[in-house]
This record gives C-alpha cells, sequence and structure tokens, in this order.
C-alpha cells in the first residue's frame, strides 16, 4: 500500500513565532537581510547572494525587465519568464544589462493619428499622464511630439480629436542627445523646469524619457543587486524542452543565474537539463531547480548538481495543481521537510544549496516563518503582481483598481513546457487560473513596508540574522480560535481604508 505521512499538511497560517531574547543592539536598524543564492562549501562566500529574500516568479504576468530593474534596485532579484520566445526573452535580458540608471523606456507611447480617446484608454491602462507621441506609436520609433494632461481639456472635447492636433509638438520640446549623462539631464530638466526630457539618437528616434519625480531615486542605493560591471543583476528562467539553444542565448545576453520552470521538479528531465549545462559549462552558469516538496526530492537535485532548490506545489494563488491532480503539500510542511534535508546534506558533505519557498504567502509575516522554517528566500508570483512594475494592465472594477495575474499554467499563458512530463507536446488541462489582484501601487514603497516588518519580527525574536533566525526561532501551531482571537475581534471596527470588511451603509 501507498506511504502515508504520519503529521497533516500544514500551512503557513497553521504557525506563529515565539518572541525570544532581544539585546539593545537587536533592533530592526540593524537586522540584515542578505542571504546566499547559490550554493557553496563550508566556509566559503556564495557567488551570488542577494540583499533582500524577494525573487520574483517565473511568470508571464509577473517578471519581465522593468520589473527586474525594479526588484533589482531594492537588493532583490528577479527571474525573466520562459514562455514566450528565446528571442523576445534574451531581449529583456539585455534591456536589464544595459539599463541606465534613471533612463526609463517609455511604456505609455501613441502614434499622432489616433486620437483623445485613445489617449485617455491609455492613460487609465498605464496610470501615466505623460505620452510620447512617435511615428508608429512603439517606444523606439521617431519622437513627433508629446502629450501630457496639460494639452486638452475633456470637457471641452469629444474624445474624436487626433493627437497631432493638440500633442506639444517635437519643435517645441526640449530634448537631449543619446550620449547625455543622468546629472545632465537632471540639470536640463531643472533648467528648463520640465517634468521630463525626452533622450534621442542621431536619427531623431526616442531612446529613453527622464522624470523629474524619479530624482530623488537615482541616488545611490547601498542594496542594489550589481555585478562586477555596475550592471543590475537579473535571472532567467528555463524549460526542459529547448534548454540547449535557449540557455547559450541568455547566457550570451549577460543572464547572471537560470532556473528550470516546472511545476515538478523531482524528474528526470531535470537532471538531464542540469547536466547539461555542467557539461558545457562547469560551475560557471549557476542554475537551480525544483520544485519539489520533500526530502527525496532536495535529495534527487541535489545529487544532480542543482545551485538551489525551489519549494512548493500547488500552493500559489493561482495555481489549482491540487484540485485538478490532488497533487502537492502544505507550504509549511514542505518548506521544513526540505530544510530539514538541505540541513542534513550540509552536514554530510559540506556543500549548503539554499532553498527558495515557491508559493504559499498570503500575509506579510508568512515571508518571516518561511525564512524562520528554513528557507534562505521566497519567490513571489501575485506579490509583485499588484504593483506598477509588473508587466500587466491595471483596469477599474467596481471602482476599485486591479491589476490582471494569470497562471502559467491557465488557457491565457499556454505554458506547456512547465507542465512538461515527457510526453506529448501540449496543454491538455489547466493547471492555473486568469484573475485580478488589487491595485497596490509602486513596488519600491511597498517592498519597503514588507522588510520593515520582517526586520522587526526578526528582532523580537532576538536575530539580526537570517541565519540566526533559523537557529534562534521558536514556532508554535495555533488552533482555530487562536487565529481568530490574533486578529480584531468583539468590536465594531470604525471605517478604515486597512479593513477590507468595512463597507459603508
Amino acid at each position: 500500500m501507498a506511504y502515508f505521512f504520519q503529521d497533516p499538511s500544514r500551512t503557513f497560517s497553521e504557525y506563529l513565532l515565539v518572541p525570544g531574547y532581544s539585546d539593545e543592539e537587536c533592533i530592526p536598524e540593524k537586522v540584515s537581510l542578505k542571504t546566499p543564492l547559490v550554493k557553496h562549501r563550508r566556509g566559503e562566500k556564495p557567488e551570488l547572494s542577494i540583499y533582500i529574500p524577494l525573487t520574483s516568479a517565473i511568470m508571464q504576468s509577473v517578471s519581465d525587465d522593468k520589473m527586474a530593474v525594479a526588484l533589482a534596485k531594492e537588493g532583490g532579484l528577479s527571474f525573466i519568464y520562459c514562455s514566450q520566445s528565446i528571442e523576445d526573452q534574451v531581449a529583456m535580458v539585455s534591456r536589464v544589462k544595459s539599463h541606465k540608471a534613471g533612463f526609463v523606456t517609455s511604456d505609455s507611447n501613441i502614434s499622432p493619428t489616433s486620437t483623445l480617446s485613445d489617449i485617455l484608454a491609455l492613460k487609465e491602462r498605464t496610470g501615466h499622464s505623460t505620452v510620447a507621441v512617435t511615428s508608429d506609436g512603439t517606444c523606439n520609433a521617431s519622437l513627433v511630439g508629446l502629450v501630457t494632461s496639460r494639452d486638452y481639456r475633456v470637457s471641452r472635447m469629444d474624445g474624436s480629436e487626433p493627437v497631432r492636433d493638440f500633442m506639444t509638438p517635437i519643435e517645441k520640446l526640449v530634448t537631449a542627445p543619446a550620449q547625455t549623462t543622468l546629472k545632465e539631464a537632471n540639470d536640463i530638466i531643472w533648467d528648463h523646469k520640465l517634468n521630463c526630457l525626452p533622450i534621442i539618437d542621431e536619427q531623431g528616434r526616442l531612446m529613453h524619457m527622464v522624470f523629474r519625480k524619479d530624482y530623488e531615486s537615482h541616488k545611490q542605493n547601498p542594496y542594489e543587486l550589481l555585478d562586477k560591471d555596475k550592471k543590475y543583476i537579473v535571472g532567467a528562467g528555463v524549460n526542459t524542452r529547448d534548454y540547449k539553444e535557449r540557455i547559450p542565448a541568455l547566457v550570451k545576453a549577460g543572464a547572471d543565474v537560470l532556473c528550470i520552470d516546472s511545476s515538478e521538479g523531482h524528474t528526470e528531465w531535470q537532471k538531464k537539463t542540469i547536466s547539461w549545462v555542467r557539461s558545457e559549462y562547469g560551475d560557471k552558469v549557476k542554475i537551480g531547480a525544483g520544485n519539489v516538496v520533500d526530502g527525496d526530492g532536495f535529495h534527487f537535485l541535489a545529487e544532480s548538481g542543482a545551485d538551489f532548490i525551489k519549494v512548493g506545489i500547488g500552493g500559489g494563488s493561482i495555481c489549482i495543481t491540487r484540485e485538478q491532480k490532488g497533487i502537492g503539500r502544505g507550504q509549511a510542511t514542505a518548506v521544513i521537510d526540505v530544510s530539514r534535508a538541505r540541513n542534513e546534506h550540509f552536514d554530510r558533505t559540506g556543500e549548503y544549496i539554499p532553498i527558495c519557498s515557491d508559493g504559499g504567502i498570503v500575509h506579510d509575516y508568512h515571508f518571516t516563518l518561511a525564512l524562520a522554517m528554513g528557507a534562505d528566500f521566497v519567490m513571489l508570483g501575485r506579490y509583485f503582481a499588484r504593483f506598477d512594475e509588473s508587466p500587466t494592465n491595471r483596469i477599474s472594477i467596481g471602482g476599485s483598481y486591479m491589476k490582471e495575474y494569470w497562471g502559467e499554467g491557465s488557457a491565457r499563458a499556454r505554458n506547456w513546457q512547465r507542465y512538461d512530463t515527457g510526453g506529448s507536446k501540449g496543454l491538455s488541462f489547466e493547471e492555473g487560473v486568469d484573475s485580478y489582484v488589487p491595485y497596490a501601487g509602486n513596488l519600491k514603497d511597498n517592498v519597503s513596508l514588507t522588510l520593515g516588518k520582517i526586520r522587526s519580527t526578526m528582532s523580537n525574536c532576538g536575530a539580526r540574522t537570517i541565519k540566526e533566525l533559523q537557529e534562534k526561532a521558536k514556532l508554535t501551531l495555533v488552533s482555530s480560535t487562536s487565529i481568530v482571537e490574533g486578529g480584531a475581534h468583539d468590536v465594531l471596527l470604525k471605517e478604515s481604508t486597512n479593513n477590507p470588511n468595512y463597507s459603508q451603509q
């Protein structure tokens, strides 16, 4: 008969951290969240580390080049999705590696023959009031003008007016040449009292935009994740089908670390992919693998040569693998079990392989629980999909702004490679859904708040590093009534934007 695990499969919400002794040095400001990204030997420094334990998921609706740059600025890492052509994924990686801080690739563009209605629809979708008018409406075509909210009055126009009739033409714009430095660009902005400065090449093509509002963010961030050439570090997803063509192209483009994107990692297909990387590149190319949910899966991928191992099956907010196939494990139980196997492997071999908790994060305190249970970093989809920097549309539903969010196993993504079991090519049934998530604003503000909570909780546990947290943390299971007790109860709450259960009568 089948093997039965004796303990139930538990989620993060079934646990709480118990505070420990904190000395006067154990304050949030002195907590370090730096964590290893790839495997290393005992006593050695890992070749890649991240300053915050957050990575963005290998998903169409989450991780493109814009997300990668924004997260790298905060000290985290994005894995650009692989459910696209090799050429398109390589282009995204290249844009991250060639990104110049402060120089923004315009993502709000329109053609001169478009109408005011098109401008309003674009503003609704992106939230941007400054729109570049280019010859064909693409981001790198010839710049012919700009449209800002000062160029039109909706109350006095019917929406059919062509953009060329009310835009500010290029002849009246202040622009700067391609070789302009960020300091020079900011000086021009301040000297001419501009809100934005288009950067164009010798042929008049739009290259970048520099915005006045971004001036403060251009200051040096001590947590920026940079390589030896001061370029942003970026990851990329790969699959187990076209890896022999995709990986060389990504490596040439400058991808710093790869990760096999799969719903289940305990397979011969992943072993073959990692073996090919080792035979072609040795240890120079770093590649993570997964996902697994128990010690057997960890040991398999460790012996296969993975640089880090992802943990979690069926715990994502848009994942329905457990419903469809009855496969998976509660994320907390999976992380605890795999962490135990990781520690056994380290004690036996002296090789430390970081593990990544992928899925199951609902509340901010779950981050700290995952780290305390043994995860070195976490991978997030829904969390990042809510931000301005995610590649999806922002739309209004019932008076509230939402962002689109869909799973890689949904009919929309059709990422059959992620669910590859070695059979015929195709996605025979869905393992993900197409959905919306509440719009949350920009990445920087939200990540700062989350990290503040993590640092505060670690201080309560008497830990100033993630490793120290794992050594000192005390965890307790909670009952269903204890969960109720942990929130606001037995009171009538006043109206608050932070209270999702409040509705004005």
